[in-house]
This record gives structure tokens, C-alpha cells and sequence, in this order.
């Protein structure tokens, strides 16, 4: 099993619920203790990147535009912003596919 929040599947059965146009700040852990994680929600793109204390993207700040993923070393952590354009489901994965075909997916319910 690989999880978020220690259950593997949980949001898949039990979504996260949004606003559309409200701001949503996840955090992140890479528990490891020697695996990689990279979370990406499928469909929304991060305009805030924060990593082990430092911000690699800040809102408003970057000619650049967003991200699509928070890769952490095992043991680190940080967080991403983001809001959804529209309502809808925006399934979330950690980009090991591995780590998701063992239960570390789930879906932000946007309304």
C-alpha cells in the first residue's frame, strides 16, 4: 500500500471538495523513507510551488506561469497552490505510477 493520509484509496471513495475560483493550498510529505513522490493533480496547474522552505513559485511573481508537479526527495516536503477554473472532478496522483497503482490517488470534488 501507498497512501495519502495513511489510507490508501480513501479520496477516490471520499473526494476532497473545492470551490470553483477559491484558492486550495495542499501540503505534501514524502515520508519515504528512500522513495520519491510527485504529486500532480490531473487538470489543474500549481501557481504557488513552496519546497523544503523555499518558494520555487510564487503567485503573481513568475513571467513563467505555473507547475504541474511537486517532486520531493524522500523525507521532504512543501506545499502547492492552486484554484479550479470549473467544477468538476480533478483526480490527484503522485507521478511514481507505481505508488498510484498501489492506492496514493484520489479526486478533488470542484463545485
Amino acid at each position: 500500500m501507498v497512501a495519502f493520509n495513511g489510507c490508501a484509496d480513501q479520496y477516490d471513495h471520499d473526494p476532497l471538495t473545492a470551490r470553483t475560483g477559491k484558492r486550495v493550498r495542499i501540503w505534501v510529505l514524502a515520508a519515504g523513507p528512500n522513495e520519491s513522490s510527485a504529486f500532480h493533480v490531473v487538470g489543474g496547474q500549481f501557481d504557488t510551488v513552496f519546497r523544503e522552505g523555499t518558494y520555487d513559485l510564487t503567485r503573481g511573481r513568475s513571467r513563467s506561469g505555473g507547475a504541474q508537479v511537486l517532486d520531493l526527495a524522500p523525507a521532504s516536503g512543501g506545499f502547492v497552490e492552486l484554484s479550479f477554473p470549473q467544477a468538476g472532478d480533478y483526480p490527484f496522483v503522485t507521478h511514481v505510477m507505481s505508488d498510484a497503482e498501489w492506492g496514493a490517488h484520489g479526486v478533488f470534488r470542484a463545485r
